[in-house]
């Protein structure tokens, strides 16, 4: 089925218990949160379940937020308002990721997550570009100054575009080497959803590895077979968007599927996308479930 061992890896977020009488002491003391405590709760999950790749979590903001806070450019009111020119003054995720990193052993890897530039685009108020090309493109060149800074820190960094499954515009593979360019580490494009008629398009993207919702849309390898694979892959293999905890012969069954189209081109297997809307015990249950048929099917 395969000649190498298939990873066990994350998408990006992940659930932790936030202690909201914490929060509110804190900002009425303007005592700044330690973020610090909410990562290692993530981390810490990842690594106990076994899974090979990590990320931190990203536990201090939702997705959009996480990068519009620190761009220049931004300012959030009830959504992501652009008032003047994107720019990168700050690292955005670096702090989080050194973190991460310190927390792990010398046998787990870590991946920087962006969100993708696109994705960002489709989520803010356009107040001074007006022109959505532009404003992709402002965003990606700020990204690219943050996957450089990620290269230290990381073994993987990966590119978030859940609205590709909405639209793939036709400028989609400049603006992803606009990030990608240069960078010597492995890089992945993750887009969950219903992706079939975009399959053409993520196929030309400058990555080294596709990701995507395989386990919620498993008729996304019926879609596949009509095509050949420059990219190697990431299987989505256990659902996020439900509670019910996949046995374990369910995800072996789901992989051996995959592997039957994809062959050696699978590296790793995930989550179909980020658990930060799943009860904890619930992401680490998926988790552990996930790992163990990894162990089967690596033999």
């Amino acid at each position: 089925m395969n000649n190498h061992r298939i990873a066990t890896s994350v998408i990006g977020s992940y659930p932790v218990s936030i202690n909201n009488m914490d929060f509110m002491s804190r900002y009425f003391t303007q005592k700044e949160i330690n973020w610090n405590i909410y990562i290692s709760s993530a981390v810490q999950d990842m690594t106990q379940a076994g899974i090979d790749i990590v990320a931190d979590g990203q536990t201090r903001d939702p997705f959009i937020q996480l990068f519009t806070r620190k761009l220049k450019g931004c300012r959030i009111r009830d959504r992501t308002e652009i008032h003047e020119p994107i720019e990168y003054v700050q690292p955005i995720t670096i702090t989080d990721q050194q973190f991460a990193r310190s927390l792990l052993s010398s046998q787990s890897q870590l991946k920087g997550v962006l969100t993708g530039p696109y994705t960002l685009t489709k989520s803010c108020v356009d107040l001074f570009y007006h022109n959505e090309k532009e404003l992709a493109f402002a965003f990606a060149h700020a990204l690219h100054q943050e996957a450089q800074a990620l290269l230290p820190f990381v073994d993987f960094i990966s590119i978030d575009e859940p609205f590709f499954v909405n639209e793939c515009p036709e400028y989609a593979k400049e603006l992803l080497l606009t990030i990608t360019k240069g960078l010597s580490c492995p890089t992945l494009l993750h887009a969950c959803g219903d992706i079939v008629p975009v399959i053409p398009a993520l196929l030309e993207m400058p990555v080294d590895i596709l990701s995507h919702e395989f386990k919620a849309s498993p008729h996304l390898l019926n879609a596949f077979k009509e095509y050949s694979f420059p990219h190697h892959f990431c299987v989505g293999a256990v659902r996020s968007d439900s509670t019910e905890v996949e046995p374990v012969q369910e995800i072996v069954d789901h992989v051996k599927k995959a592997c039957d189209l994809f062959e050696d081109k699978i590296l790793q297997i995930s989550p179909d996308c980020g658990q930060r809307l799943l009860p904890r015990t619930v992401a680490y249950q998926k988790l552990q479930h996930l790992v163990q048929a990894g162990r089967i099917i690596n033999g």
